[in-house]
């Protein structure tokens, strides 16, 4: 809804005869009062509360500053929860998932007066927690694994960031290092797989891939695209690591928070030359350096090849210039000819895999490839008739691709859009071949069926030639329907826009060749030889390097047509202007990189000066956020970590510090959390253990009727609160009891869903996916995030929506919940594998029951609960048992 509102907003003009920003700004007494705020003032390190009294348990100082305040407000701590409600809360809290009965058993017997701690730093150093606590990472920077927006197709490539994410959780990565490997990891940690994977922050959230990719920026509502995806990052990025609004500053002054335009629109100048992308890279750094070696070396090679080509070009003289001017005009023609290319067999399904391959005859040093499409008015399609939606472009010396294959072109990720007769172009290739293969990975429709077709492929080397002018062409398969379509038309150089005397054209092109092989010395030609056999080793070096990993990051991109990215100005910014009104067709002044000017002692606008890289801008940016002088920063993480312990934060508004959020309950406690957190090393699981081992955390849950009068929302922590469990550790906690959780770690995520219609806007429908694929038994945070079509079950359990930044999730009781939860699919499944694994073992049905109660409750049964429950399995099989058991509350909250 706001991408909407937003984009409405920046397509507004300014209305004519308007007051002035500067009319509208507020006034400097307003802007102090604004800047006099808690969340913007300096931390200092308060004193610890002096806490009185035999009944107070202050087991850290946690407990002083929350002891001290309940005192304040005549109220006093709950007394301790039992051993096996602290295990279950502990298990859940730091890894989303229940403990065993035999853990349980041997944590109550454990005599040791440090068994609790000890619990502790075990549950941190599992590999599990990292995969609970990224979970509520992801939340917050409203992580997806599609684009959303009308064509919400798929990003199989995100993933790494949430395996990064992962990582550096159960690796306690200094908060300091996460927050700047997010922002520019590339240019503050070179050559580091984390560094690398880290970006996919930039590009976590949606993406509009009809504002992008089919219209140019120089269009209005590709400016308003761009202006929203810039948005985007910078508003993730403040909201996530300083919980202010910034996002309210685009269109005017910030009604309540002192933020400028300029402030907000030099944030944008962050981000101006960076856009969502798939990009490869090397996990070790290693092989990354040999790589960045390897290509280096091969740039020179062909550079001195260039160079030594020019000449040859000038010795040739005036009768090479008058040819090419000769080609030129024959290529204008806008004749058809009959000829209209190469012609796959049939299909029925699209992902049915086609290939066809050029033979240049002779190993070749090739600079570009270009494509053309067909023209054909069949099922009226026209022009781009039978391009693959998917492909790839391959070259080798190998003949039947088995060795040395070097990947030239990869359209395999996602749906390239039908290019009309616009030709595509691969170039900087710089690699020795002799066989191209183009394969279509996902065929073009045609009529209830599918297709690849392409009119013309050619080759070129450095001096222009076409070599791939009537080479041999083999396929896969072809349709042989001489003239319109036959193999031999791919490389007879007719293609839609060229003309049809493909003869002159192909005897201008040799009398070229023939005239720069006389005008070549003997010492050229020598060396134009060693630079071939020099470049054909270092490209099968690189040949022989592992294929490079890909994940979807912010990064200067580079592409072509609508959606070309900065790449080719190299990197160079946009230019960002404050816009009026917030309507991108009226800017103002122009601005560079910056951020807000509302904290005291740190720059608003970076100072990057004339030879500044793209990525200066955001390492200024990520420095800036991890000052130990930002006080925002340290504030924020330490309210996020204790909003997930207790349900709620010390300030309960975690993505607002701003006017419109809420006050700190207790402000002294914060501030002496961030100064701690800050200046002890900045550990995440340093910060856990603080706080689980305070008495503060350890209370019981039971309700003080007096207590809840005086503290309804139990604001001031006089006990610990029951809460429900999150969608995931309810999705894991069923998978686990059933024995059928699979807790392999990393990788691609699993699809509980089928996609229909893949080809424009895909369907992703759920109802069609079997329950029973093992696929899915993985833990819910390698589950595939849609935006458009979120997942039914775990919707109704309250999961964080991707499409915006989660800081709280919602916590709600309704009949749908219920529902699920008695009839969805995976619920049943479970239950059934449950009861199965039961039955696996000997015994009695009531002493299966009764392991059934402590497997998925943690507690025996009582003895009138066992009685009901075996009744009731003998009556209805203990599947229904099992599944009467996974929707108790007991089962579903945590005390």
């Amino acid at each position: 809804m706001f991408a909407v509102l937003a984009a409405i907003c920046v397509n507004i003009p300014a209305v004519s005869g308007a007051a002035s920003d500067a009319a509208r700004l507020p006034s400097a007494a307003s802007i102090a009062e604004r800047t006099n705020w808690w969340s913007l003032k300096p931390i200092t390190r308060p004193a610890i509360p002096t806490v009185t009294g035999n009944a107070v348990r202050i087991y850290n100082s946690i407990d002083a500053f929350i002891a001290a305040k309940l005192a304040e407000k005549g109220l006093r701590q709950s007394p301790e929860a039992d051993r096996r409600t602290l295990i279950r809360r502990l298990y859940f809290d730091l890894t989303g998932l229940p403990p065993r009965p035999a853990e349980i058993e041997a944590f109550i017997a454990d005599s040791d007066p440090l068994a609790y701690e000890r619990l502790v730093d075990r549950l941190l150093a599992s590999a599990q927690y990292g995969e609970r606590w990224a979970r509520h990472w992801l939340d917050v920077v409203h992580y997806g694994e599609t684009h959303g927006y009308d064509k919400d197709q798929p990003r199989p490539n995100a993933w790494p960031y949430r395996d990064y994410v992962i990582r550096s959780f159960n690796e306690d990565k200094p908060y300091a290092r996460f927050v700047q490997e997010q922002l520019a990891g590339d240019v503050l940690f070179p050559d580091t797989r984390d560094g690398f994977e880290a970006l996919g922050f930039i590009a976590a959230g949606p993406w509009d891939l009809i504002g992008h990719a089919e219209v140019p920026e120089s269009k209005i509502d590709g400016k308003v695209a761009r202006h929203l995806d810039r948005d985007d990052m910078v508003v993730n990025t403040i909201q996530t690591f300083n919980s202010l609004t910034v996002q309210c500053a685009q269109c005017h002054y910030h009604k309540f928070d002192p933020i400028s335009q300029e402030d907000y629109y030099s944030l944008q100048a962050v981000f101006a030359a960076v856009d969502r992308a798939d990009e490869k890279y090397d996990i070790d750094p290693a092989m990354g350096k040999k790589r960045k070696t390897l290509n280096e070396r091969q740039a020179a090679l062909m550079a001195r090849q260039e160079e030594v080509n020019e000449k040859i070009l000038v010795h040739a003289g005036q009768p090479v210039v008058e040819l090419d001017q000769r080609i030129a005009a024959e290529t204008k023609s806008e004749k058809d000819g009959e000829a209209f290319g190469y012609h796959s067999s049939i299909d029925k399904a699209p992902d049915a895999v086609k290939w066809v391959q050029v033979d240049l005859g002779r190993s070749l040093a090739i600079t570009s490839i270009v494509l053309h499409p067909c023209k054909d008015d069949f099922n009226n399609i026209g022009e781009g008739f039978g391009f693959p939606v998917r492909f790839k472009v391959e070259i080798s010396d190998d003949a039947m691709f088995k060795s040395g294959a070097a990947l030239v072109g990869d359209y395999t990720r996602e749906d390239v859009p039908n290019p009309k007769l616009k030709p595509v172009t691969i170039d900087k290739i710089s690699h020795t071949a002799r066989f191209i293969r183009v394969t279509a990975t996902k065929l073009a429709p045609r009529q209830d069926d599918y297709i690849f077709a392409l009119a013309e492929l050619e080759a070129f080397v450095v001096d222009g030639t076409n070599v791939a002018s009537g080479a041999a062409v083999t396929a896969l398969d072809s349709i042989e329907a001489p003239a319109r379509w036959q193999k031999s038309n791919l490389t007879d150089g007719w293609y839609p826009g060229v003309g049809t005397n493909s003869a002159t054209l192909a005897a201008l092109r040799r009398e070229r060749t023939e005239l720069i092989v006389k005008a070549t010395s003997a010492d050229e030609s020598a060396d134009l030889a060693q630079l071939e056999r020099d470049l054909k080793n270092v490209n099968a070096e690189l040949a022989a390097l592992p294929p490079q990993s890909v994940a979807y990051v912010g990064a200067v991109y580079h592409g072509s047509g609508a959606f070309s990215g900065t790449g080719a100005n190299g990197g160079k910014p946009r230019a960002i202007h404050v816009l009026n009104r917030g309507s991108v067709q009226n800017p103002g002044k122009e601005v560079g990189p910056g951020t807000l000017g509302c904290l005291p002692g740190l720059p608003a606008r970076f100072e990057l000066g004339p030879g500044a890289l793209e990525g200066d801008g955001r390492a200024a940016l990520a420095r800036w956020l991890t000052d130990s002088r930002n006080p925002l920063t340290w504030r924020s993480i330490v309210n996020r970590v204790w909003l997930y312990h207790f349900g709620h934060g010390l300030v309960d508004t975690p993505n607002d510090f701003g006017h419109m959020g809420a006050l700190p309950s207790h402000p002294e406690l914060l501030d002496w959390l961030a100064v701690e957190f800050r200046d002890g090393g900045q550990s995440i699981k340093k910060l856990h253990r603080l706080i689980v081992t305070s008495a503060t955390y350890r209370q019981s849950s039971a309700d003080v009727e007096a207590f809840a009068k005086m503290d309804s929302d139990n604001r001031y922590l006089w006990r610990m609160d029951r809460r429900k469990l999150e969608a995931e550790s309810l999705r894991d906690a069923m998978l686990l009891v059933a024995g059928k959780l699979d807790s392999t770690m990393g990788g691609p995520s699993f699809q509980d869903f089928v996609i229909e219609k893949p080809e424009h806007s895909p369907h992703y429908e759920y109802q069609l996916f079997d329950a029973n694929d093992p696929k899915s038994y993985r833990r819910s945070i390698y589950r595939f995030i849609v935006r458009s079509q979120p997942q039914p079950f775990m919707t109704a359990l309250d999961c964080a929506d991707p499409s915006m930044q989660v800081g709280k999730r919602n916590e709600s009781v309704s009949p749908l919940q219920a529902l699920a939860l008695l009839n969805n699919s995976f619920v049943l499944t479970m239950a059934r594998d449950f009861a199965a694994k039961l039955d696996n073992d000997p015994g009695e049905l009531a002493a299966k029951v009764q392991r059934a109660y402590y497997d998925a409750l943690g507690h025996q049964p009582s003895r009138r609960d066992l009685d009901a429950l075996t009744d009731y399995a003998r009556e209805y099989g203990l599947a229904n048992c099992c599944r009467v058991l996974f929707n108790l509350n007991e089962f579903a909250f945590v005390d």
